[in-house]
């Protein structure tokens, strides 16, 4: 009786482990990062006093998903950053298993296509775990609440479609920030990430 008891118990802490591990979902709390950018400052989102929310977006240099959306989202920046929404990148991957993703690497991928955003590096992978991000590139929009707090307003895709900007019907980034700045709830809150798995 008390093996059994000793197994549920088990059972019970490794499902809990396992939900702590999948990250954030829509209307949690953000914590905040510092993580090292391309230019060798450290950058957190506490920098940025005037945001009204962040575009936070794993992604990489070597995957061929985050290549096809590179540029929208260079776009997406440079529409959204003036109005409160920049987009801040993050590298989450281990350069040892994916060697083009390497810090120096970066700074040449971000020099390259002129970035106009942050471009960090999660040298320890820490923050793409407490994020629960599974993709490159996988998108996490934070809103500013009245206490500062950053809450979790969609996760997912940049939009429906990375082979063809031009064939793109949904732009699921760009319409929750637009939803964001209304006053109005993301709809969807939530789409699937399409890209490269991390590599750790």
């Amino acid at each position: 009786m008390r093996k059994i008891l000793v197994l549920t118990i088990g059972m019970i802490f490794g499902l809990g482990m396992l939900h702590a591990q999948d990250g954030y979902e829509v209307g949690d709390i953000a914590s905040d990062f510092e993580l090292k950018n391309v230019d060798g400052s450290m950058v957190s989102m506490s920098d940025y006093d005037e945001a009204e929310g962040f575009a936070v977006i794993f992604t990489c240099n070597h995957c061929p998903y985050a290549q096809a959306w590179e540029q929208r989202i260079i776009d997406i920046h440079k529409k959204y950053a003036s109005k409160g929404y920049p987009v801040i990148a993050i590298n989450p991957n281990d350069p040892e298993l994916a060697p083009g993703d390497s810090f120096d690497k970066m700074k040449e991928r971000a020099e390259e296509k002129n970035y106009p955003f942050p471009y960090l590096f999660d040298a320890e992978q820490t923050v793409y775990k407490k994020y629960g991000a599974k993709r490159t590139p996988h998108v996490f929009l934070l809103d500013k609440q009245g206490n500062g707090k950053l809450k979790v307003a969609y996760i997912g895709a940049v939009d429906d479609n990375y082979e063809d900007p031009d064939e793109v019907e949904k732009h699921y980034l760009a319409d929750a920030i637009e939803s964001l700045m209304a006053d109005k709830t993301p709809k969807p809150k939530f789409t699937k990430a399409i890209g490269c798995s991390i590599k750790d």
